[in-house]
């Protein structure tokens, strides 16, 4: 699914209303707190976009996302696990108003996917570790890495900017990424492998025996 993330003054992004690729119309807004917005409007630039798609407006104080209030986050895979798109969602509520606290919940949610694919759960990095042996692609043990030092660094404050919403959303798509390889590729892989007709599995089969 093809995500551009909301910004401000962009000419089109993904809808956070209706999840639409479109264009946005921007202009500068006098309004009498309509949408209870705690803020001194003297300081803060108010930018006001309406999606041509929808009609529904978004509202930025300088670039911040402040109406509706939702995240930058991308869509969660389509085939991601119950149990992990739960916190991924969660995440997602939180990551605009808590980056860090969205972090260390994508960093558990890595943890939850490792049990998912058939690890003890018990130690990230041993998971991961193990995944890597039975031959986890590169680029996917990178990804969760990536998502579990960041992860960490929320928890226990390091070298990375966790507090960095930029940062935070590239851990979303590493999410997505690390389904995408681990889940829906096998998945749409052996459903097309079992569409070949029998005969032709058991050749494969049988050569493989050899």
């Amino acid at each position: 699914m093809t995500y551009i993330k909301p910004k401000v003054l962009a000419n089109l992004f993904t809808c956070p209303y209706c999840n639409a690729i479109a264009k946005q119309n921007w202009w500068l807004r006098n309004f009498e707190n309509t949408f209870n917005i705690n803020i001194n409007r003297s300081d803060h630039p108010i930018r006001v976009g309406k999606c041509d798609n929808c009609l529904q407006s978004t509202v930025w104080i300088n670039d911040v996302l402040y109406y509706p209030d939702t995240s930058n986050a991308p869509p969660p895979n389509a085939d991601m696990p119950p149990d992990v798109l739960k916190l991924y969602l969660e995440a997602s509520a939180i990551s605009s108003k808590s980056p860090r606290g969205a972090a260390a919940l994508l960093r558990l949610s890595i943890q939850i996917l490792c049990v998912d694919l058939g690890e003890e759960g018990k130690n990230i990095n041993t998971d991961i570790k193990s995944l890597v042996a039975k031959g986890l692609p590169p680029i996917v043990q990178q990804s969760l890495d990536i998502v579990r030092v960041t992860g960490n660094d929320a928890v226990h404050p390091g070298q990375i900017a966790v507090d960095d919403p930029e940062t935070v959303g590239q851990l979303f798509e590493l999410l997505n990424i690390i389904v995408q390889y681990m889940i829906a590729m096998p998945n749409q892989v052996n459903s097309i492998y079992s569409s070949l007709p029998a005969d032709k599995r058991d050749g494969i089969e049988q050569r493989d025996k050899k």
